[in-house]
């Protein structure tokens, strides 16, 4: 388990410097306001992907080791096909009203998003049940492909086909999904062959994957919905150009996610194939204390540096993301926690408190942005998404408390944690884990 997370965050630690160095790309040659066009449509597809993840998202993960692949694959492709024929449907109904239309979805960027939206949903099913199958190393590697080819794409549209708009960066992005997609499904390729278990029937699998899958994705679509309703709020008061600016300082911040994001898939990948709830219990504390140190350190060091440094490097345009960042600490040191809680109650089959949860955040978010925004513009968007977090934190951990019967005391890091946590790197950081 440990060489997995140490596997999953040099993933994640390498996809950090390459966002770094791709948002030093962006910054640099494409400006705040193609920089927030480009944030606007990869929120819109985050958006529309909910849908599709119903049947094809994380819940995939636990329902790997339980369903035949056969059965998955269908169910989830035809779910898939549906999804974005019903997005094009939409999207062609609402170009007879551009005023409502472009609102949502930058002018000239539809089809974009669509392509987008179709292409993530195959690549999300790969990766889903590659870490059902806890062939985490591999999970990597197609992870790995991906954000280099949008990196190296993204140059190349730069500086070989001289493209300087948002249109550089939506294309690197359908680029590294389009090839990744092609290696990922040699990677599941031999699971067709399996017949280990029978084939269930589709519809009863769907109404059992959707009944786990619509509480993840409800939980997924309020924070989307609060991430979008400070974009709007911020765009309408302040321009695409602080979109763009907003954008970046969570780019910076969200390097620290890999820390939570490396744990917490190791985490539910493992709890998803375990049935002792009282070592589930146990590992996720361990996990939190180690999430939220680690992150906490790392946005400490990251908002020491001087705003001269941002500027130098971002360009003069980019010098506010140094307030984004400070305003924004809490707040992902709150979700390195929400993420080892969330992954908890998926892994053990209660994904409706994560819904909970995030409601808890969305009624803090509402009344927060429309304070804080206007008094204090990027930087109130930051401590609204701290307040969030904290909100969404305070009620996992009550309701883990409840169900775990864990004392609070046992959340305060120990030596014996560091011992345990040295003992299993030097036990399992060599053995074969594929």
């Amino acid at each position: 388990m440990i060489k997995k997370i140490f596997g999953t965050f040099g993933t994640r630690l390498l996809n950090a410097l390459v966002g770094f160095v791709t948002l030093w790309f962006g910054t640099n040659f494409l400006g705040r306001e193609a920089w927030g066009i480009g944030a606007t449509v990869l929120v819109d597809v985050s958006l529309l992907l909910i849908a599709v993840e119903l049947l094809s998202g994380s819940g995939l993960i636990y329902f790997t080791p339980r369903k035949s692949f056969s059965t998955i694959f269908r169910l989830s492709h035809i779910w898939i096909l549906l999804i974005t024929s019903a997005i094009c449907m939409i999207f062609y109904l609402l170009s007879f009203f551009p005023r409502i239309y472009h609102s949502f979805v930058p002018e000239g960027y539809g089809i974009h998003i669509v392509i987008m939206v179709f292409l993530y949903s195959l690549h999300n099913f790969n990766m889903n049940v590659l870490l059902g199958k806890e062939r985490v190393m591999a999970q990597n590697v197609l992870f790995i492909i991906q954000f280099m080819t949008q990196l190296i794409s993204m140059i190349i549209y730069i500086f070989v086909f001289k493209i300087r708009n948002a249109n550089a960066f939506v294309y690197s992005l359908i680029t590294g999904y389009f090839v990744v997609n092609i290696l990922g499904f040699l990677f599941i390729t031999p699971y067709f062959k399996d017949k280990s278990k029978e084939r269930e029937s589709l519809v009863a699998t769907a109404k059992e994957m959707l009944s786990f899958g619509s509480m993840i994705q409800l939980s997924t679509l309020v924070t989307m919905i609060n991430r979008r309703i400070s974009y709007i709020v911020i765009k309408n008061v302040f321009g695409d150009a602080d979109v763009g600016v907003y954008t970046s300082g969570t780019q910076v911040s969200e390097a620290t996610k890999l820390i939570g994001n490396s744990i917490a898939l190791v985490q539910f990948s493992t709890l998803s194939n375990m049935d002792d709830k009282d070592k589930a219990a146990a590992i996720t504390v361990t996990f939190l204390k180690l999430a939220v140190i680690a992150t906490a350190v790392c946005m400490l060091l990251i908002c020491l540096i001087p705003k001269a440094v941002f500027a130098w490097i971002f360009t003069e345009e980019f010098v506010g993301i140094k307030d984004v960042l400070v305003s924004l600490t809490p707040g992902m040191v709150f979700l390195s926690a929400d993420m080892i809680f969330s992954h908890y109650f998926s892994g053990v089959n209660k994904p409706k408190y994560n819904l909970y949860g995030t409601l808890v955040g969305f009624a803090i978010t509402i009344p927060s942005i429309v304070i804080l925004i206007p008094m204090y513009g990027i930087v109130g968007a930051g401590i609204s998404v701290s307040l969030t977090y904290f909100g969404t934190i305070l009620y996992q951990w009550l309701i883990f408390k409840k169900l775990t019967g864990t004392k609070t005391i046992e959340l305060v890091p120990t030596l014996n944690d560091f011992k345990t946590l040295i003992n299993s790197i030097k036990s399992q950081l060599f053995k074969h884990d594929c």
